[in-house]
C-alpha cells in the first residue's frame, strides 16, 4: 500500500483545529471563557514548545463531552465546520491530495487531535482514512481518558503500524506531510517527507535532512 498521509493543523488547515474549537465553544459562552481560554493558550503553548502532556490536555479536550448530551456538542461542531473550518479549506492541500489519489496512493491524516474534530474534517479533506486521539466511551459515557495509542509524537508511527496490521497491509511507500517538529519521528519514518510552512525547529531540520519546504497557503 503507497500512503499520502497528512498532518493537519498548520498543514492542511492553515490554523489549529482543536484551538480553534476550544475558542469557539468560548464564543458561543458553551463554556467558561477565563478558564478555556487559560487551559487554550497554556496547552498550545506546551505543544508548540514539544512538552505537551497529550492525556492531560485531551481530559481538558474531553469536558465539554462529559459536560452536555452528544447531540448537543454535535451541533455545536457541526456549526464550528460549517463557520470556521469550510472557510479555510486550501486549494493547494485539496489538490494535493487529489493528486496521491489519482496516483493509486491511499491517503490518511494522522493528527494529535481527537477524533471527535478530526472526523468531519477528513471528510471535508476527502481523504480515505484517518487516525487521531480517540476518547474512551464507558456505559455510554465519555471518561475523559483515551483508548489506543495517542497519535503524538512516536505515537503516529505506533497508531499507523496498527492500523496497517488491521488492514492486513505493508507500507510499500510512505510521503508524509507536516509543519511540526512535533513529528518528526514520522517524518524520519517516510520514504518521502514533505515541510509545510514548518516551526523553526523543523525548518532547520528540513534544510540539514535536505527535505522539500512547500505551502499550502494561497
Amino acid at each position: 500500500m503507497q500512503l499520502a498521509i497528512f498532518d493537519l493543523d498548520h498543514t492542511l488547515l492553515p490554523f489549529d483545529s482543536d484551538k480553534a474549537w476550544n475558542q469557539f465553544l468560548i464564543d458561543i459562552d458553551a463554556v467558561d471563557e477565563a478558564y478555556y481560554h487559560d487551559n487554550n493558550e497554556r496547552f498550545y503553548q506546551d505543544y508548540l514548545d514539544a512538552k505537551l502532556d497529550i492525556r492531560a490536555y485531551q481530559r481538558f479536550a474531553c469536558e465539554v463531552l462529559q459536560n452536555y448530551p452528544i447531540e448537543q456538542v454535535t451541533a455545536w461542531r457541526d456549526q464550528y465546520i460549517q463557520d470556521i473550518v469550510r472557510p479555510q479549506l486550501q486549494i493547494k492541500a485539496l489538490e494535493c491530495i487529489q493528486a496521491y489519489k489519482i496516483e493509486g496512493f491511499h491517503t490518511l491524516i494522522i493528527s494529535a487531535t481527537n477524533t471527535f474534530i478530526v472526523e468531519p474534517i477528513a471528510s471535508l479533506h476527502g481523504v480515505e482514512s484517518y487516525l487521531g486521539c480517540e476518547f474512551e466511551v464507558v456505559n455510554g459515557k465519555y471518561t475523559g481518558e483515551l483508548t489506543g495509542i495517542p497519535t503524538y509524537k512516536e505515537g503516529k508511527i505506533a497508531a499507523l503500524d496498527t492500523w496497517l496490521s488491521s488492514q492486513g497491509a505493508k507500507a510499500t511507500a510512505i510521503h508524509f506531510y507536516s509543519d511540526s517538529i512535533n513529528d518528526r519521528p514520522l517524518l524520519e519514518r517516510a520514504d518521502q517527507a514533505f515541510v509545510v510552512d514548518p516551526d523553526q525547529s523543523l525548518a532547520e531540520l528540513a534544510k540539514d535532512q535536505g527535505w522539500p519546504v512547500i505551502q499550502f497557503a494561497d
